[in-house]
């Protein structure tokens, strides 16, 4: 990932930023070709506070043939992202640009042992049906024992070890406060929710610039 000083994050920042997004872009190499899934994950940490990514893949998806122990695998994880036009800023001589929030996790990817597969799954609805409170969490036993052993058949769960963490959180750090506010207020008038999120990290960034103002996003 191409961070320059500005962008970077602290490690702490980009694993709580993965863990809360919990859905990303896995990608391999197969010997002759990049083979990539989008898919979502739980993020923990080893008794070692080593970070490690849990996640399946469906049996036919070549990935699943793919993790060894030894190749190493690329998780891009991408937040939101907002287009910036150069006529939102204050100062002269500015050109277009994106912002976006991401991070890059890398690391060695083995099969996960199959009595622990359940346990991952469970974990993982659990994660994101708490988004969607105070709707009663879905739970995998309103799904027949027999159904569930079929569908378990049909994946394969896979354990990235977490060697490499790389983090580029693009708000305009580098420009002015005045370039910052007009650009973040900019942003907060959008119709997109995209941009409007990356309005709300801009203003925590700086948040004595926006004091006392109205919550426009």
């Amino acid at each position: 990932m191409y961070t320059p000083p500005p962008f970077k994050s602290d490690r702490t920042a980009a694993l709580s930023f993965a863990q809360a997004r919990g859905f990303g872009t896995i990608c391999a190499w197969d010997g002759e070709k990049p083979v990539a899934s989008l898919l979502p994950f739980c993020l923990s940490f080893a008794d070692d506070g080593t970070p490690v990514v849990s996640f399946h893949v469906a049996r036919g998806n070549a990935l699943a043939r793919l993790g060894d122990g030894k190749s190493r695998w690329l998780l891009a994880v991408n937040g939101a992202d907002a287009y910036v036009s150069a006529d939102w800023y204050v100062s002269p001589e500015q050109v277009p640009t994106w912002l976006y929030q991401a991070v890059h996790l890398a690391g060695t990817v083995s099969l996960m042992p199959e009595g622990e597969l359940g346990a991952h799954l469970d974990a993982l609805s659990a994660k994101f049906e708490s988004w969607l409170a105070p709707k009663p969490p879905w739970t995998v036993d309103k799904v027949s024992a027999g159904r569930q052993q079929m569908l378990k058949k049909a994946i394969v769960g896979l354990v990235m070890t977490v060697e490499d963490i790389e983090g580029s959180f693009k708000l305009n750090q580098h420009k002015s406060d005045a370039d910052h506010t007009a650009v973040a207020n900019a942003l907060a008038q959008q119709g997109d929710p995209a941009s409007r999120q990356i309005a709300r990290a801009m203003r925590e960034l700086r948040p004595q610039l926006f004091a006392g103002e109205a919550e426009q996003v």
